[in-house]
């Protein structure tokens, strides 16, 4: 495995990890993900493919140069992240991306990067009316919570509102082995729900007009509302293929043995 710091469009240094060799693939986290989450999918694929994994804007070791200058939390900017991480591969790639990070994906080819397919693991678009959601006032409260520095604050509310872990539940987080983990990345977690818009139907219009191959995944063991919006986008982007994981839920990428048959077959290893 090479390890390379490449640099966005605003200047924020991005840590790439790259392994095996072949077609390039990149691998994208969702919510508090970093590079080291999607290193055993990468390793499964890695004999077929240049599998490559970064850790996303204010992340372990990347930058946010946009945030410490007070400009927010602006989609194009992680956009701007892929297209760079592209380039650095040689100029095109296949997309994998786990939960935000699957709609983070399919916004860089919706944008025109060159990306030669996208295959998504349970996307959290709002696609039903009828399930729970956020309400608008989610993404101020949360970005609230990241301006201020409050990570506890906002690995709480994320946590509760939008992954529904109950009171006891997050307490008995806190005081487990991960919490650390999660709080690391807390300051980044108004980028997840901006693109998940939880408050507001997704825009299946936008998705219709993708022309690429998309390969949309979820467990049969998942929430109602990720099921739901992994169908949406098999459904609203013409010829995208549904595949679906007996015995798997959200926390897939620790089970990449899984995942890596459906990965391998669509990206053609």
């Amino acid at each position: 495995m090479t390890t390379a710091h490449v640099t966005s469009k605003d200047g924020s240094t991005i840590a790439v990890d790259t392994v095996g060799q072949g077609p390039a693939v990149i691998l994208v986290g969702g919510a508090f993900n970093d590079r080291s989450t999607v290193a055993a999918t990468a390793a499964a694929l890695a004999p077929h493919f240049t599998a490559v994994t970064y850790d996303r804007r204010g992340r372990v070791e990347s930058t946010d140069k946009a945030v410490e200058a007070g400009l927010g939390f602006r989609v194009q900017n992680e956009i701007d992240d892929v297209a760079a991480v592209i380039e650095h591969v040689g100029g095109h790639a296949a997309l994998f991306g786990h939960s935000s990070g699957a709609i983070l994906c399919l916004e860089a080819a919706l944008h025109g990067l060159p990306v030669d397919a996208v295959a998504g693991y349970e996307p959290p678009y709002r696609a039903d009316p009828d399930l729970p959601h956020s309400g608008r006032d989610f993404l101020d409260r949360i970005t609230a919570f990241a301006e201020n520095g409050d990570r506890e604050g906002a690995a709480s509310l994320f946590l509760s509102e939008a992954m529904g872990v109950p009171p006891e539940g997050l307490e008995g987080m806190k005081q487990g082995p991960g919490w650390d983990f999660l709080l690391d990345k807390a300051l980044t977690l108004p980028y997840d729900v901006t693109l998940s818009q939880p408050w507001e139907l997704a825009d299946r219009e936008r998705l219709a007009t993708l022309s690429l191959p998309v390969l949309a995944v979820y467990g049969d063991r998942t929430f109602p509302m990720l099921r739901a919006g992994t169908e949406m986008v098999a459904e609203a982007v013409p010829g995208a293929r549904l595949v679906v994981l007996p015995g798997e839920d959200h926390g897939v990428l620790a089970h990449p043995e899984a995942l890596e048959p459906s990965l391998r077959e669509f990206f053609g290893g």
